[in-house]
Formats: structure tokens, C-alpha cells, sequence
């Protein structure tokens, strides 16, 4: 078992992005990337997905099983699409967690989720997905949107959301995955690393983060071994639903 420590000292070194950085660097090198970007987050998600990121967070959200007086938490929240969602599911008698590691984009979530008239039933919470600072089987449903890639420690993380989760709670992984759609890759990978990083330096007036989120995205595993980590982190029934010929997965698992 993790006693809260570390599992990864010393001078071992993990991906971000195509780079090598040392294990402790990884988590400040995406704060800094995500304090760059979340003034213009929400317009860059349309403009490089063409808006068809909102479909794949519906779709997300329509496997939640979130009924009113629910309990779920939105981890690596971003700017509170899913958190909005969830809140809409489980109504005024339930609660959601919206919780990021990073404070610059729980701002920008919170208002959101403000502007929105939502009160009461909401709790912001700065939070590392690695170590969720919640009692054990507490949640219904817990969703990571388009942030597990970011993760130093994948595994950590797994561990820590099947932690939290209630026994026949559900665990709902929205990421980013590898194309599988015939002739699909190719285009991709022209479009992620010729346009994107131009649409950053246009819009968000930062190429340098949207190479990383390019290249993030390579760097993280596919639809068979995250199936396979969701299960070795202690879910049952995992499995997955390929979106858009693959650019996008759901993965899916249960705690018993």
C-alpha cells in the first residue's frame, strides 16, 4: 500500500511530452504550462477540436448514472464543463467536488460554474490527482477529463480515485488516445504538430504549450494498456468506447 510518500525518487526521469525531466520537475513544468494557456482554454478547446469536444464530454457525461442527491468529483476539473455537467445530474440535493491542481484554472472553472447561478451544491478544491485529500468510498462517480496524460504518476492516480470511490462507484477516464480509424494518423499528427502549435501562437500566444499537449498526447498510453492500468489499479469491468475514430477514448471501471 502507499503510505502518501513518493514512489518515485531520486533520479529517475518520466515523459513531458517528448522530453526527458527529472520525476520531481514533471508537476511544475504542466502548472506553468496551464497557468499560460487558461485565459484563452476554453477558446482553443473549440477552435482545435472544431467544438466537437463539447460532444465527447456529453457523451462522458451520459454514462455517469448520476441520479439527484449524488456525489461525484471532477478531478484536473479544468474550467468546469464536467463539473457543470455532473451538477445538472445529481441536482440541488447532491454535490460534486470540482478540483484541479492547479489554481490559475480553478479560477477560471469556479466562475464559470458561478456565472452559471450554480451555489451551494459545488465545493473548489485545489487537489493533486495523485493524492486526493478525501475519505475513503465517499464518491459515486468520479471523471478525469483531458487530464490524466498530464499525471506524473498514472497508477498513483488510479489508485487514489478507486480509493475515494464508494463500492459499485464508477470511474470515467475522457482523454485523448491513439487513432485507430483507417488513414486517421497521419492527418492527425500533420494537424497536431503543424497546426496546433499555430493556432497557440495566434490565439494564446504560447506554441510552446501546445506543441507539449501535442506531443503529451503520443506519450500516452493507448486504449489497451490504460484499460489494463484501470485494472491493475483495482476496477472491475474495465473496458473502453473509442470517439472520433479513436483521437478521443472512454475508459470505464467499477469499484466492487
Amino acid at each position: 500500500m502507499n503510505d502518501g510518500k513518493p514512489e518515485h525518487e531520486g533520479n529517475e526521469t518520466v515523459d513531458f511530452g517528448f522530453e526527458r525531466v527529472a520525476w520531481a520537475e514533471k508537476a511544475r513544468r504542466v502548472r506553468s504550462v496551464f497557468e499560460s494557456v487558461s485565459g484563452k482554454y476554453d477558446l482553443m478547446n473549440d477552435l482545435m477540436s472544431f467544438g466537437v469536444h463539447r460532444l465527447w464530454k456529453q457523451f462522458a457525461l451520459s454514462l455517469t448514472g448520476l441520479r439527484p442527491g449524488g456525489r461525484a468529483l471532477d478531478v484536473a476539473g479544468g474550467t468546469g464543463d464536467l463539473a457543470l455537467g455532473m451538477l445538472r445530474q445529481v441536482g440541488k440535493s447532491g454535490h460534486v467536488v470540482f478540483s484541479d491542481i492547479n489554481p490559475a484554472m480553478l479560477e477560471k472553472g469556479r466562475d464559470r460554474l458561478l456565472d452559471a447561478g450554480i451555489v451551494g451544491s459545488v465545493e473548489c478544491i485545489v487537489a493533486d490527482a495523485e493524492r486526493l485529500p478525501f475519505a475513503d468510498n465517499c464518491f459515486d462517480c468520479v471523471m478525469i477529463g483531458f487530464g490524466l496524460r498530464n499525471v506524473t504518476d498514472k497508477p498513483a492516480a488510479l489508485r487514489s480515485m478507486q480509493r475515494v470511490l464508494r463500492p459499485g462507484g464508477q470511474l470515467i477516464v475522457l482523454e485523448f488516445s491513439t487513432p485507430t480509424a483507417p488513414g486517421l494518423k497521419p492527418l492527425y499528427d500533420a494537424y497536431s504538430f503543424r497546426v496546433l502549435p499555430l493556432l497557440g501562437r495566434w490565439v494564446a500566444k504560447d506554441a510552446d504549450s501546445y506543441r507539449y499537449l501535442a506531443e503529451s498526447i503520443r506519450m500516452h498510453p493507448d486504449q489497451e494498456t490504460l484499460r489494463n492500468m484501470l485494472g491493475e489499479a483495482g476496477f472491475a469491468q474495465a473496458h473502453y468506447h473509442n470517439l472520433s475514430g479513436g483521437i478521443v477514448a472512454v475508459h470505464r471501471g467499477y469499484k466492487l
